[in-house]
């Protein structure tokens, strides 16, 4: 049986980007609709990506507090332990309670849950075929194409998701491996690296580029270097994969490093060398849809494709892979929709790498803004000489602002030491606002708080930090 329905906007995708715009629209008031395939709402950040790691980054970070950092605070543990099983549970509990609060703001704000996967026809009618075979087709004025990304596969190194796994797999390993691989020395990379090491494995990573998360300020990659590797990280940078293949219960690894191959061994590789636009139920040759040279959907600043009252966000569209850019930019289209004189922009998107310690990083770094040709100055403040800091012992890490030589203007910031997920925020705002070292500097911030670090090193970028 097939039905038709005339929403006002239809979102293709259920994940960050999707549920948020379909939120916002039916806050504008536009009957709206989101298909989603999946069992559940949230698509990879929520079920398989950002919460799911955040749990057991959290649960192992419990652990090895307990087992190695305890003593300290004058807490003695007696056989320190887990549970794998119970420590999956718990993440699986969180997942569900994301997935369920998303449907329940769909309830809320009346967007319809059309269940099933949807596919893009000319002239914009989307047909969803649902589990039972039922095919409902909507003709909708709006579609927001919310698609979102895939991990990328190594050609020799097919993801079995039980010896060879993408972020999918490592979330929900049976064991901890005795030595995982993990190629790729970025975001998902490091965090899970971090969860299983915690735990108990043997962590080999394995870069091509010259240093781990690249594209992060210089600053950031040499002391993130430094700890990871304290942490007992084994970590191989300029290191080119070469060749792989699963021998029985072994991964064997060829990499060339330093001009010489060499050969890697372990129970479980990850592999995370980035993601790929998915484009489910979107034949952009048929319908004409315009794509970048990576595969992704190509948009102007309002998120509008090339086709009439098509919008595209989210990973479909490349650039960071971030989720709260998928939200923002779901933001930016509903509200253009709806008629609103509303524009997307980067410039100021933060970035999080939510190891311990945690990196936060926002705007141009040292060596982009050099590039630029753009007199620059730095300030820079250490945790270790922060009171609150002392009294956690988490004296790790600093706080490194990159201002206009001339105007005091905050071009960049980045972190690198406890808490600066939230830290950061501050100096996303003062950015957004056009805001300088000197007015972070002036603002009274609590004492004691780590928050005092961001303020030191934007009085430092003054020649003015007091408490070193």
């Amino acid at each position: 049986m097939t039905d038709t329905l005339s929403p006002d906007v239809l979102v293709i995708g259920g994940g960050p980007g999707g549920y948020v715009a379909a939120i916002r629209a039916a806050q504008l008031g536009f009957s709206t609709v989101c298909v989603e395939m999946d069992r559940t709402l949230g698509g990879t950040c929520v079920n398989v990506g950002c919460i799911p790691s955040k749990a057991l980054l959290s649960s192992s970070e419990h652990f090895e507090f307990a087992r190695l950092h305890a003593a300290d605070h004058g807490i003695d543990y007696q056989g320190v332990s887990f549970d794998l099983a119970r420590m999956m549970k718990r993440k699986d509990d969180v997942v569900a309670q994301n997935t369920k609060g998303v449907e329940f703001l769909f309830k809320k704000n009346k967007v319809t849950w059309a269940k099933g996967f949807g596919t893009l026809r000319a002239g914009n009618v989307v047909e969803v075929k649902g589990g039972d075979g039922s095919v409902t087709t909507y003709t909708p004025r709006h579609v927001i194409l919310a698609t979102g990304s895939v991990p990328v596969e190594l050609p020799f190194l097919k993801f079995d998701e039980e010896r060879i796994v993408s972020n999918i797999g490592a979330l929900k390993l049976h064991d901890v491996p005795q030595h995982l691989i993990v190629i790729g020395g970025g975001v998902i990379g490091l965090e899970l690296g971090s969860v299983w090491r915690r735990l108990g494995a043997k962590v080999t990573m394995i870069e091509f580029m010259p240093t781990i998360l690249p594209g992060n300020d210089d600053d950031i990659t040499k002391e993130a270097t430094r700890i990871f590797k304290k942490q007992g990280m084994e970590i191989h940078t300029g290191t080119k994969v070469t060749g792989g293949r699963r021998d029985g219960d072994q991964v064997v690894i060829e990499v060339e490093e330093n001009g010489q191959p060499a050969t890697f061994t372990a129970d479980c590789v990850l592999v995370s060398i980035g993601r790929k636009p998915a484009l489910y139920g979107v034949d952009a040759a048929a319908l004409g849809l315009e794509l970048g040279a990576r595969g992704e959907i190509k948009v102007d600043d309002t998120m509008r494709t090339n086709l009439p009252n098509v919008y595209a966000i989210g990973d479909a569209v490349g650039g960071k892979l971030l989720a709260h850019k998928a939200e923002e930019e779901g933001v930016i289209a509903a509200e253009v929709i709806a008629g609103r004189k509303v524009h997307m922009h980067y410039h100021n998107m933060p970035g999080v790498v939510y190891t311990w310690p945690e990196v936060a990083t926002c705007g141009l770094t040292e060596a982009e803004a050099k590039a630029r040709g753009r007199p620059y100055g730095v300030g820079k403040f250490p945790f270790s000489a922060n009171g609150r800091a002392r009294s956690m012992a988490e004296t790790t890490g600093f706080v490194k602002f990159i201002v206009d030589a001339n105007t005091d203007e905050i071009l960049g910031c980045h972190m690198i030491g406890a808490n600066v997920s939230d830290l950061l925020s501050e100096v996303v705002l003062a950015m957004e606002y056009r805001g300088t070292a000197e007015d972070i500097g002036v603002t009274v911030h609590s004492h004691p708080t780590l928050s005092e670090v961001v303020k030191e090193a934007a009085l430092a970028a003054l020649g003015r930090a007091v408490h070193i």
